[in-house]
């Protein structure tokens, strides 16, 4: 059992700055890019100013990095080493086939292989599934069971490289995947390297219980996805808004007793969502509001709800 008072390290998905051009670019159609205003390493400056204890990083974020070949073992080894320098740990996130921004897709042994080279603690995957229009009851679909064996082959045939790394594999529900399909394909694979990543408010894109997905899947956990997004309801219908932590429609507080009660994981990646006030904000506008929310977070989670090592005594 683990122990309910642990100390839990508190990350960043680099998602929550992707006004600034990290993480990865979404909202306006298949590969629009936002530019990149900040760099890697003057994120990890900002991250120890934060007392962040680490970040989870994507493809995009390995662009600012070098001027000739990002992924290069050389140049992965001197992102490694100044994360290192900087008291950071890195994960890498990777997907299959993202809905907006292509470049970060990998397949499971190029993630692999880039996640060694970083030496992240893990490595993290979106199954970027394809559903049928009709999302209530579709779990266990036919037509996304056809998928899911296709990526538990995917991850099969890795399976000896993941062995070689040593590395833990972290299987997302993302915007795509109920819990129970997520944990059908980490027991197939029945591997002590493979567990579940939980995203916190993702369950609601497939119109299932947060409470439920978290309770289903926290046991396999090795990574945590924490969001606090807002529900507005109005004329123009139902929306899912990011927030800060703290102001959203979520208890942070119960997720996070969930969270030691119910896994043993020693650190959560959280990330905000926040979206343009409209169509025409101008993106140094939206890029502010983005900045003050992630710190706005990071101030609520360290201060009252305790997460992160860096500011304890």
């Amino acid at each position: 059992m683990a122990d309910k008072n642990r100390p839990i390290r508190l990350g960043m998905h680099t998602y929550t700055l992707h006004f600034f051009g990290l993480g990865e670019s979404w909202g306006f159609g298949k590969d629009y890019y936002f530019e990149q205003t900040m760099s890697l390493y003057e994120l990890m400056d900002r991250a120890v100013d934060w007392e962040l204890d680490g970040l989870q990083i994507t493809k995009v974020d390995l662009l600012t990095t070098s001027e000739e070949d990002p992924f290069s073992q050389k140049n992965l080894k001197k992102v490694a080493q100044e994360a290192k320098a900087h008291g950071l740990f890195l994960e890498f996130n990777s997907s299959f086939h993202a809905g907006s921004d292509s470049r970060v897709n990998c397949t499971v042994k190029e993630a692999l292989q880039i996640g060694h080279a970083l030496d992240a603690e893990l490595v993290k995957f979106s199954l970027d599934i394809l559903r049928p229009r009709e999302l209530y009851g579709s779990c266990m679909h036919p037509e996304i069971m056809e998928q899911l064996s296709q990526r538990y082959r995917e991850f099969k045939e890795a399976l000896p490289m993941i062995e070689e790394f040593g590395m833990q594999i972290a299987i997302e529900n993302h915007t795509d995947t109920f819990a129970d399909e997520i944990l059908w394909l980490v027991e197939k694979l029945n591997h002590p390297f493979i567990g579940t990543c939980v995203d916190t408010m993702n369950p609601l894109q497939v119109i299932e219980n947060p409470y439920y997905a978290m309770e289903r899947m926290l046991p396999r956990a090795y990574c945590c996805h924490f969001s606090d997004d807002l529900i507005v309801v109005d004329p123009l219908g139902v929306h899912d808004i990011g927030a800060p932590h703290g102001q959203g429609s979520m208890d942070c507080p119960k997720m996070v007793t969930q969270i030691r009660e119910k896994s043993s994981l020693d650190k959560i990646i959280f990330e905000n969502e926040i979206a343009f006030k409209s169509l025409d904000e101008p993106i140094e506008e939206a890029r502010v509001r983005e900045l003050q929310a992630c710190e706005e977070s990071i101030r609520y989670l360290r201060d009252v709800l305790k997460l992160g090592i860096r500011n304890r005594d």
